[in-house]
């Protein structure tokens, strides 16, 4: 199943938490944060304007994104967890 946003919102999907840190850690579960960055899924038709036309979403879909914690809603579909968050949650594309 695909989720097609609507307006202004972006699907993500969360990337991996890194499971051992750079001096060779290995965290548990309970130890890791929820990563902060993610891969855009899909993105709505952009933002209304007050001509009624619509301004061009800033992020593509397959972008590598930056968000703060609280950012968006998370869903379950298929099994897969997935945020749905307002364009302007998104704080920078990692190139």
């Amino acid at each position: 199943m695909r989720v097609v946003p609507l307006g202004e919102k972006v699907v993500v999907k969360r990337l991996e938490a890194e499971e051992v840190t750079s001096g060779g850690i290995v965290l548990p579960d309970s130890a890791r944060e929820k990563p902060k960055q993610g891969r855009v899924l899909s993105v709505g038709d952009g933002t209304l304007l007050a001509d009624g036309s619509r301004a061009a979403h800033a992020v593509k879909e397959g972008d590598r994104v930056l968000f703060n914690s609280y950012a968006g809603t998370e869903v379950q579909v298929d099994g897969e967890e997935l945020l749905i968050m307002g364009e302007d949650e998104i704080l920078a594309v990692v190139k």
